[in-house]
């Protein structure tokens, strides 16, 4: 990145490439360390500037609605205002920490036109959105944003093929430069300077607007790009319920009303790396609490079905899509304390008759049955037949008794599935139903306003190794520092069959993992999402039962979350505390690593500890693990070793 003498330097450097009568507005954050300097002259243009380096520079921004009116084309200021703000932020679930302090300094420029564009800069990031006064029906032709890049930097970049998408990518490491035109990427994606700055670009309180991808520019930069409005779609070929397909597409990408405000257009900038891990910015920066009641709305872990197919052993019933084989879960779930179990795809007599049970399973006596056993039930249905009777479908779910349910296969964020998503979460809300977003896009910040949707999935998570060989180690030591950071993030671990690099293999009927028993035992620990999925089946824990039962005793929401030790795709180490309990997980990629662990983050005293950790042949079988009991007290210094594709968790108690 540039260095530059002087933030004064920098900010007469810019207004030297205007016109003489540019406004000029800075705003900085709330310890100086990065400032936003705004300048309108034919467009809206700004500047990010992290300890005197440039970050972006003459970075244009607009919108056309309407068709000929442009928000940000020879921008009139009318009036400016700049507040310092400094605030809690207690949430309903708590995914990092039980207290957010939202600290930071905001620019409101009111324009000539009916709008005003407001900038928002934190210690960790900055964030802008445009908010329009007109009254009535508004049509968004299109919104633009360039990001250009002050220096060669490298990207993760989620590419994406098509804008009918899962979102679940693996991240190509590659220069800004070479990134085409035609090239184009989902949210969030991450960046690297060549002075080790790190930028993650993401999106907030996404409503009723289609989401935002980036394209390739061909040059040091990138565009932003959204998918049209759905005009018209078409009934998919027969045995194809999942695709929806569309036949018709408008020339503006979103219809609204207005007044309103539109989606924060996010960026965390910061040259430690942990605080992109710790930070809660897409949480801070999205629409509060809308529910009234909350108390019913539960966290918790669930044992889920579909990623081990059913694959119950030493039962004597035949194991399968049948009530019996869910007693089983229930019973599983009931003995080690988790909350939910899920019934996944095929529960229902079709995918698109929701409302009617296979004929081989009774839901009302499973539901029945999971009250005795305190076990709630969450039903997974395609997002179609859901879309199309929202009411009676949830009505008929609530009046049954089940607890949530697991909505699949959306594959767009256009306007429609966009708001698609709010109806669900108010809808459900109504009938105290939690809500699993699968088949989704990231997180934007939904889970605020409605903390009954405690996860979504918009990731390339575990199931995959049913069918490839990409859930890496290394693949998995990247996500918290991307995917993550957008908010809850569902991807079903808990595999218990696990192998080295050479020697694992796709199977679908019986999965196995990549890495050692102990790496994902810390995903626990390291991942977030409120509902967090026991993916392997019960038979499996039950054998692997020292195993089960340290799962078991970590929770799915947190007080305090630290970053212990991070490096993107390489290893992460993360501490976190609920309520007298801290819980340490650490996750390495395919390279054997030593750390030496420093507990300074407990208070004085002497303190359990148990430890899960690679055994010593973990990197020839990685299914070997070692559980050890101890104590630590803040002044402990305790080294530790991850085998390939290692994991290391602890579960501290208060004495």
């Amino acid at each position: 990145m540039k260095k530059l003498l002087s933030l004064a330097f920098i900010i007469g450097y810019i207004a030297a490439c205007f016109r003489l009568n540019a406004q000029e507005y800075i705003v900085s954050s709330p310890d100086n360390r990065l400032n936003v300097n705004v300048i309108f002259g034919e467009k809206i243009l700004w500047t990010a500037i992290y300890k005197e380096q440039v970050i972006f520079e003459n970075c244009p921004i607009s919108m056309t609605i309407n068709n000929d009116k442009h928000f940000g084309s020879n921008p009139k200021a009318v009036r400016k205002n700049t507040r310092h703000i400094s605030r809690e932020i207690q949430p309903v679930i708590a995914t990092k920490r039980a207290i957010i302090t939202d600290n930071f300094t905001e620019l409101n420029i009111a324009c000539k036109g009916g709008y005003s564009i407001t900038f928002r800069v934190y210690n960790q990031g900055v964030a802008y959105r445009f908010e329009t006064s007109i009254e009535g029906d508004i049509v968004v032709n299109a919104e633009e944003m360039r990001i250009h890049f002050s220096d060669d930097v490298i990207s993760y970049f989620p590419e994406e093929e098509s804008y009918i998408s899962h979102n679940e990518r693996l991240y190509k490491i590659m220069n800004i430069k070479e990134i085409s035109s035609g090239q184009f990427c989902s949210l969030p994606v991450y960046f690297r300077s060549p002075d080790n700055v790190n930028i993650l670009f993401t999106e907030a309180d996404l409503y009723d607007y289609p989401g935002m991808f980036l394209y390739g520019c061909n040059m040091n930069a990138l565009k932003a790009g959204f998918p049209k409005v759905v005009l018209e779609t078409a009934e998919p070929e027969q045995g194809k319920d999942r695709n929806e397909i569309i036949t018709s597409e408008a020339d503006y990408i979103a219809h609204i009303k207005g007044p309103r405000s539109f989606p924060w257009r996010v960026f965390y900038i910061t040259d430690r790396l942990a605080e992109i891990v710790e930070n809660d910015l897409v949480y801070q920066l999205s629409t509060p609490l809308k529910i009234e009641e909350t108390e019913w709305i539960k966290p918790g872990k669930v044992a889920w079905d579909w990623w081990n197919a059913n694959n119950i052993y030493g039962v004597d019933f035949e194991s399968g899509l049948n009530t019996q084989t869910y007693k089983y879960y229930i019973d599983f779930a009931s003995a080690y304390g988790l909350e939910y179990i899920i019934l996944d795809e095929g529960w229902t007599k079709t995918s698109t008759h929701v409302t009617e049970c296979n004929p081989d399973l009774d839901v009302h006596e499973l539901i029945r049955y999971g009250k005795e056993k305190n076990v709630g039930i969450i039903l997974w249905l395609l997002w179609k037949p859901l879309d199309m009777n929202m009411e009676q479908i949830l009505d008929t779910y609530a009046q049954w008794g089940a607890k949530g349910i697991k909505v699949d296969f959306m594959q767009r964020n256009d306007q429609y599935m966009v708001k698609f998503y709010e109806r669900v979460a108010i809808e459900a809300a109504k009938r105290k139903l939690l809500v699993d977003f699968h088949g989704a896009f990231k997180p934007a910040g939904l889970n605020r306003a409605y903390p009954n949707v405690l996860s979504h999935e918009g990731v390339k998570g575990l199931e995959n190794s049913k069918w490839s060989k990409d859930i890496t180690p290394e693949h998995d030591v990247t996500l918290p520092f991307i995917r993550m950071a957008a908010g809850p993030m569902d991807f079903t671990p808990g595999a218990m069959d696990n192998a080295q690099e050479n020697d694992f293999f796709p199977r679908f009927m019986v999965p196995m993992s990549q890495g050692t028993r102990c790496h994902q035992v810390a995903m626990y620990v390291v991942y977030e999402s409120p509902l967090q999925m026991l993916c392997d089946n019960p038979s499996n824990y039950y054998r692997e039962k020292e195993c089960t039962e340290f799962i078991s005793q970590i929770p799915t929401v947190w007080d305090t979350t630290v970053v212990l030790a991070a490096e993107i795709a390489d290893y992460i180490i993360i501490a976190r505390r609920k309520d007298d309990k801290w819980y340490v997980g650490a996750m390495t990629d395919w390279t054997s690593r030593e750390f030496e662990i420093d507990f300074g983050f407990l208070l004085p005293g002497s303190y359990p500890i148990e430890i899960m950790q690679d055994g010593i042949n973990a990197n020839r079988n990685a299914v070997d693990y070692k559980k050890t009991t101890s104590s630590v007290t803040h002044n402990t210094r305790m080294k530790i070793n991850l085998a390939k594709g290692g994991g290391w968790a602890a579960i501290i108690t208060k004495p």
